[in-house]
Parts: structure tokens; C-alpha cells; sequence
């Protein structure tokens, strides 16, 4: 039997491990090359990774939920009699195989990465740093390097060339690139700033190095389900806990663990914006746009947002920082079959009513297909949350960490209100806003619904605030 192992690839951008969250082979198959093999989630994107080789499937490394490092074995084939192969260049290029085709250790080397198909990103439990500087490609001060630290930086190999070449340290370069990626010019900036020659040598995170601090929720003890009887054991079914489910477990327990929450709830009567709505409708048809309430809802918190600026910023706990971000990216929380996503309307200050609703429109149905772009779940900085007609009464959210508010929108029902001392049936709409009480105070917080309330509750003068 001529064995070879195939090992998890270098996905790029940092990535320095993989969970499996789906297999699609077992020992024995008889496998084509191309052919799908496994589905790992990284802190970037779910990708469906395929086989290089033709062969026979003698062994799978990794149930459903291991994290496997990079370079770590994934599968081993059984290649019938071809004893082993060159190496990729790209695989070489990298310093992962030696000339003959083999790993430095002597071990056959993947001769391929896979076909590697971004379908479903994940919830990045570590996102890009809060603190890292908006993209304006202007050179780095030396004081803006002090306590910078990303264990899984953005950079194109280019970039990751240059930053050996000059004995850089990528991690402790402080981002401009979009997406919180280092450029060229980040590296250039940070080897010439005056605390670089106390730098020790630049060393890339490797698979044995340790791995990030876990989320908050770790540090609780884990619960054991007590031992069913017999006949409870045989109507009970046990799946992984993996995947998408889990990073949205991380990211809600380290929010809710970390922030100090406090909500904020009120009444907001619709009854003009649904009219407004309901005349613009058409227009908007007319244009293959569909025309939902939320656009109108993100325009009014972004004028909130820019009268109150405390809410549109986060909290960088590594250098002790608050961050005032003068953009405006807005999430939308969608629920997808994977579960809870947040795709980001990026720039909202920006955009029309109508550039907005295609915004929504378009990225919700991608994240229910599955087909969401990593770059359309990164970058928020107030997050929009909705459970539509299901909204009941209200609900509490939890925030989309880092970020300080989260805006939840409930079902709109007719209640009796009062207008001019009469009452008269108002088309009413609960708001729940919840706020980090670290960085946002009650009154601030108050301050922010009730503008966002005003401009919901007289749409025309939501015109005047807009840009």
C-alpha cells in the first residue's frame, strides 16, 4: 500500500487553524480527484476543501468540531502503487516541501491544496482590531504602535515577503488596508518608527503556536448531561456542536460576559412612515427595487449615530482606547439555516433609501443561501435586529461585540394612542435598545431612541439629517 497524507493547506490571511464541520468521504471510498472531501470553518470562511489526488480513502483525521492546525493531517490515501509526488511550486514556494518533493521531515508531501470554495463565512470570534486605523494609506506613527497585537494578521504574500525581508513582525504591524488588512506601506511605516530596533525578529504564527485566548465563555466550567436510563437513551440524538452554532456561541458568550448590558425599551407610532412607505412602494418597484421599512430604520440611526458618536464606536481593551469610528457600516442580523448572521450595509451615511433597500435585499438572500461573502460579514458598527412578524411583545438583544448598541425592531400592531388629548388607533412598534454600560450611559442611551424614535415617528424630517 502506498500511503500518502494530506495535510490542511494554507489558506491564506493568517489562518492558522480549521474546524471540520462536515465530511464527505469515510475509509474505503474510492475517491476522483476533484472531488469533495471536507468542509472546514476558519475565523475567515467555511470552504469545501476537494481531493488533489485519485485514490483509495484509508483513514480520516478529525470528527466533527476538531480543530485542526495548519499542516495538520486530514486524510490519508492509499494512491495504488504511486509511492509519492512532487510537490506543488506553490506548496515549495512556501518552504512547506523540499526540492524532491517531500516535507523537511521526509514525509511525501501534498501535491495539491484542494479546490478551495469560500461558500459560508463564519462569525469571526476575533474580528479586526477596533483600534486599527481606517484605511487613508498614510504612514504610522511610532506612537501608534505602542500595545498593537493581531495574532492572525491580513496581508497579501507580498506584503508577508516584504515583512521577512525586513524583520517585521506582522502581528504587531497596526492595520490601514480594508478589511483591516496590512499593506506594504503599514510594513514600510512600522520597520521605520523609532521603537522598531527593540523589536525582536519577526517570526509568522505557525501551527504549534499557542493558540488565542478562548472566548469568555470558556473559562466556565462545562456541563455534563446526567446519564439517561435506557429507554431515555433511545429517544435521545446526539449531533456535534459545530460550526457556525458554535462561533455564534462564542461570539454571544464573550459579548455577553464582557459588555455590561443594559435595554432601553419604548413605544414608536409608524402610522406616517407606513404611508410614507406605502407611496414610495411603487416607485421603487418601478425599478426592481423592494422597498422594506429598514432602509428608512437604518437612515434614522445613522443620523442618531452621528448626533451621538459615543454609539458609534468600541472599546479597545488591548490598548485601553476608545475608538470613534467616523464611518457607518450597519448590520442586519438575518436568520439563515445556518443560523445567525450579520451581513453589513457598509457606508449607509453614503447611500440612498433605494441603494439601501438593494443593499438588503441582496445580502439577506445570499446569507440564506449560503452564498455570503466574508467581506459583506466584517466591519460593523451598530448592528439592526428584527424578527419581523415573529417580533413579539419585545426582547432584550444581545450586542453584536465590539460594538456598544444594538437596535432591536419588533412587530408593528394597532394600539390606542393618544393625539391632541383624543384617542385614536396608532400604528405602534416596540424598539428594545441595548447598550455596553461600560461607555454608553443611561441618559445617552435614552437620548439616542428618542431621536431615532422622532424621525421615525415624522419621516419627512428624517430629509433634513440625511447627508
Amino acid at each position: 500500500m502506498a500511503r500518502w497524507e494530506f495535510k490542511l493547506p494554507d489558506i491564506g490571511e493568517g489562518v492558522t487553524e480549521g474546524e471540520i464541520v462536515a465530511w464527505h468521504i469515510k475509509p474505503g471510498d474510492v475517491i476522483k480527484e476533484d472531488a469533495p472531501m471536507v468542509e472546514v470553518m476558519t475565523d475567515k470562511a467555511t470552504v469545501m476543501i476537494t481531493s488533489p489526488r485519485a485514490g483509495t480513502i484509508v483513514e480520516t483525521r478529525g470528527a466533527i468540531g476538531t480543530i485542526v492546525a495548519v499542516h495538520g493531517v486530514l486524510v490519508v490515501f492509499d494512491l495504488g502503487g504511486e509511492a509519492t509526488a512532487a510537490a506543488p511550486a506553490a506548496h515549495a514556494a512556501n518552504g512547506h516541501a523540499n526540492g524532491n518533493g517531500a516535507s523537511s521531515k521526509g514525509e511525501p508531501a501534498a501535491t495539491a491544496v484542494g479546490d478551495i470554495k469560500e461558500h459560508l463565512p463564519g462569525l469571526s470570534a476575533s474580528a479586526p482590531s477596533v483600534g486599527a486605523a481606517r484605511s487613508g494609506g498614510g504612514a504610522i506613527g511610532g506612537g501608534a504602535l505602542q500595545g498593537y497585537f493581531n495574532d492572525k494578521p491580513l496581508a497579501t504574500p507580498a506584503t508577508r515577503k516584504l515583512a521577512r525581508d525586513m524583520n517585521v513582525d506582522l502581528r504587531a504591524v497596526p492595520p490601514t488596508g480594508p478589511q483591516g488588512r496590512v499593506t506594504k506601506t503599514d510594513v514600510e511605516a512600522f520597520a521605520k518608527a523609532p521603537s522598531a530596533a527593540a523589536r525582536p525578529p519577526a517570526a509568522e504564527p505557525t501551527s504549534e503556536a499557542p493558540r488565542a485566548q478562548a472566548p469568555a465563555a470558556s473559562a466556565y466550567a462545562p456541563v455534563k448531561i446526567g446519564a439517561p436510563s435506557a429507554a431515555e437513551a433511545a429517544l435521545e440524538e446526539r449531533v456535534p456542536f459545530a460550526g457556525m452554532r458554535r462561533k455564534i456561541s462564542q461570539k454571544m458568550a464573550q459579548s455577553k460576559h464582557t459588555a455590561a448590558h443594559f435595554t432601553f425599551v419604548e413605544e414608536c407610532d409608524v402610522g406616517k412612515l407606513k404611508a410614507l412607505r406605502a407611496r414610495m412602494k411603487p416607485r421603487a418597484e418601478a425599478q426592481g427595487v423592494k422597498l422594506s421599512f429598514l432602509p428608512f430604520i437604518v437612515k434614522a440611526v445613522v443620523a442618531g449615530l452621528k448626533k451621538h458618536p459615543i454609539l458609534n464606536s468600541a472599546l479597545d481593551e488591548t490598548t485601553n482606547e476608545l475608538v470613534y469610528r467616523k464611518y457607518y457600516n450597519i448590520g442586519m442580523a438575518a436568520s439563515t439555516d445556518a443560523g445567525l448572521m450579520v451581513p453589513v450595509i457598509k457606508d449607509a451615511d453614503r447611500k440612498s433609501l433605494l441603494d439601501i433597500a438593494r443593499d438588503v435585499s441582496r445580502l439577506a438572500a445570499d446569507a440564506k443561501a449560503g452564498k455570503a461573502k466574508a467581506e459583506d460579514l466584517q466591519g460593523s458598527t451598530f448592528t439592526i435586529t428584527s424578527l419581523g412578524a415573529d417580533g413579539g411583545l419585545f426582547a432584550t438583544p444581545i450586542l453584536n461585540f465590539p460594538e456598544v448598541g444594538i437596535l432591536g425592531v419588533h412587530q408593528i400592531k394597532q394600539k390606542p394612542v393618544v393625539r391632541d388629548g383624543q384617542i385614536v388607533i396608532g400604528e405602534v412598534m416596540l424598539l428594545s435598545l441595548s447598550f455596553d454600560h461600560r461607555i454608553v450611559d443611561g441618559h445617552i442611551g435614552a437620548a439616542f431612541a428618542y431621536d431615532v424614535i422622532r424621525w421615525l415617528e415624522d419621516p419627512e424630517s428624517l430629509f433634513l439629517e440625511m447627508a
